[in-house]
């Protein structure tokens, strides 16, 4: 029997849409005004900022724009958020010993 706590799985795509919703509210911007600046439906962009949706890497460069926000930002700070839901999962081996296995092989 395992002593490991099972951590809540999250998608990338729910990460994502989190990182863009903080932008957006730190901004003090409306879904409305976002949605419209980018183009997109604002049902849609509601759905990827709650993580319903998978945007694709056009769409998330459209809402980046909107939000004068550079898509690595976003993508760096989902990287980060991710990372950190994998610090607190032991099941996850660490990136610099995944690396070292590699250059073992």
């Amino acid at each position: 029997m395992s002593s490991l706590t099972p951590v809540k799985q999250v998608l990338v795509r729910e990460l994502i849409g989190e990182s863009l919703r903080e932008a957006r509210t730190d901004q003090g911007r409306t879904l409305r005004e976002v949605s419209k600046a980018a183009r997109v439906s604002l049902g849609y962009l509601s759905e990827v900022e709650r993580g319903q949706k998978e945007a694709s890497s056009e769409l998330l460069a459209s809402i980046c724009s909107a939000l004068d926000l550079p898509l690595s930002v976003v993508l760096n700070v989902t990287s980060e958020k991710m990372a950190a839901v994998e610090r607190l999962d032991a099941r996850v081996t660490p990136l610099p010993h995944v690396r070292a296995m590699a250059q073992a092989a």
